[in-house]
């Protein structure tokens, strides 16, 4: 799901996409300059090895996701810590933005039920 930025207004746009057992709902709202908030909550199941034992597990995801999109390049002058993604064509891929964080969420230390004990 590509959606150009500059369509973005102060009315929230919603979306959702779903990957596999995993989906990905929230909406985008422009917020200032080139800025464009996304705030979204990512849930359900994912696949993932222990990391103690390597044995595969169904881990449960339910994380909240807010950062901003900026069209172009993000000039920052220091004064504020954003979490800024940069699109360099003005639009914006729901589909990819769901993969990077999967992958996120995946690249993070997790363990079995049968380690945690």
């Amino acid at each position: 799901m590509r959606i150009v930025l500059r369509k973005v207004t102060k009315s929230p746009l919603d979306f959702e996409v779903k990957s596999n057992e995993i989906t990905f709902k929230g909406y985008l709202e422009y917020h200032s300059a080139k800025l464009i908030l996304l705030k979204a909550k990512i849930s359900g199941t994912l696949e993932k090895s222990c990391d103690i034992c390597a044995q595969d597990f169904d881990l449960e995801v339910d994380e909240e996701i807010e950062f901003f999109i900026n069209d172009g390049i993000f000039e920052d002058d220091g004064s504020t810590e954003l979490d800024v993604v940069e699109s360099l064509d003005g639009n914006v891929d729901i589909q990819e933005l769901l993969h990077s964080e999967i992958e996120l969420i995946r690249s993070d230390y997790h363990s079995c039920d049968n380690c945690k004990s």
